[in-house]
């Protein structure tokens, strides 16, 4: 039998852990239950961080953890899923195809940043999206300071309000700072279609953060969405040019392009829908997991949302279910009814709150401590020891919080 999972994100690195101590625990050797993951790099993005200095250092090894547990490394790009023969078309680095048939399949594909036909976008824009946009963009930063001041080199759009886009335009000032000289004057603003700040925060927190931007002298343009971009900066619906030489794009994102190959219905993000056990509905054999899935987090309407601390637990649920499935044991119903957001505020701090309704709990420098030990500590693969990285991936405790 062979589970393969697709994907070395939050959620198929978990898949991967839960699926590797269902079959500890059920006493099934690897040689009759095969666990292969899929992936270009055997290393973990630690994505949410991408919005830092120095991107290139924010990935964690995972061979040796994947060694340990003994899940089978497959170096390659899942091209073509066929869920009719349950096979996965592989290409690796140098072009070359094999095909890895399956048995059960999880789909931990993640997302990608939404980019919509925008004159200029492709070609003026950076974003934080992937490792490579994120090294990108701070080796444009960093030439920045070749460059003669003016406004134009020393302001920075960032469009986009919601979390990613915030952790971006707050950290900026300070970056720039470093990057150019204690006496620069970054100019940072946000752009954003809404009329509020983080429409998804809510009234509670929503004054937060929007203090915080005062405090670390971001601006801000809502309820205007950007018309094009070229060499100068950008021009915005209002008909306002803002000129800039760095324009960070953070405004959306959709499920990878590999799930519009599983012949199901999705949602408005691309993202498969799911029943609580996390097989995709109407397609055998298939599960997905992390941004490539819908998921009901509970009894009362509450949704799985695009972010690693779902990604995580959603990836134990699925590793754990799909291989319960071959090993013949009872499944376990996905749930996730703690919620928590941790939302960086550059040099004002950080904002922590709790539940759908965003109840604030700490802000300032405790929120920032707590912060530093979720990007540092909390979302990094478990050490590569057997019994200690099986133990991790409990669906029932994976991100307690």
């Amino acid at each position: 039998m062979r589970l393969v999972i697709i994907g070395a994100g939050f959620a198929g690195m978990y898949a991967a852990l839960s699926a590797a101590r269902l079959r500890d625990i059920q006493g099934v050797s690897p040689e009759e239950l095969e666990i292969a993951l899929v992936a270009p790099e055997p290393t973990l993005v630690v994505r949410p961080r991408l919005y830092e200095p120095k991107p290139e250092t924010l990935t964690a090894p995972l061979q040796d953890v994947l060694k340990a547990i003994d899940v089978v490394y497959v170096q390659g790009s899942a091209e073509t899923v066929d869920t009719k023969s349950r096979a996965v078309q592989i290409v690796t680095a140098k072009g070359a195809k094999k095909s890895l048939s399956y048995d059960r399949l999880i789909v931990a594909t993640g997302s990608r940043l939404f980019r919509p036909n925008i004159p200029g976008l492709a070609d003026h824009a950076f974003s934080v999206d992937g490792l490579n946009d994120a090294i990108a963009l701070d080796r444009h930063l960093h030439q920045l300071a070749s460059l003669p001041i003016s406004e134009m080199r020393d302001t920075v759009v960032v469009v986009g309000g919601g979390f990613t886009g915030i952790e971006a335009a707050t950290g900026m000032p300070s970056r720039l700072r470093t990057i150019l000289g204690k006496d620069a004057k970054p100019r940072v603003i946000i752009v954003d279609r809404n009329e509020a700040i983080a429409p998804d925060m809510g009234a509670g927190a929503r004054p937060l953060i929007e203090a915080a931007l005062r405090n670390v002298g971001v601006e801000t343009r809502l309820g205007a969405s950007v018309a094009s971009l070229d060499n100068s900066g950008v021009t915005l619906s209002s008909g306002e040019h803002i000129e800039s030489a760095t324009v960070i794009w953070a405004a959306g994102m959709r499920a990878a392009p590999l799930t519009a190959q599983i012949p199901a219905e999705r949602d408005s993000f691309g993202r498969l829908l799911v029943d609580r056990d996390l097989r995709v509905l109407s397609v055998d054999r298939v599960f997905a997991t992390g941004d490539a899935a819908r998921a009901a987090c509970d009894n009362v309407g509450n949704y799985s949302l695009m972010s690693c601390q779902h990604a995580t637990r959603m990836g134990a649920f699925a590793g754990n279910n799909a291989a319960a499935e071959l090993l013949g044991v009872a499944t376990r119903r996905y749930h996730q009814e703690a919620y928590v957001t941790c939302l960086d505020l550059g040099e004002a701090g950080a904002l922590f709150t709790r539940g759908w309704e965003r109840k604030v709990e700490m802000v300032g420098d405790q929120a920032k401590k707590t912060k530093r030990e979720i990007n540092t500590v909390w979302i990094y693969p478990p050490r590569a020891e057997r019994a200690a990285a099986l133990a991790s991936a409990d669906p029932e405790h994976v991100t307690e919080v």
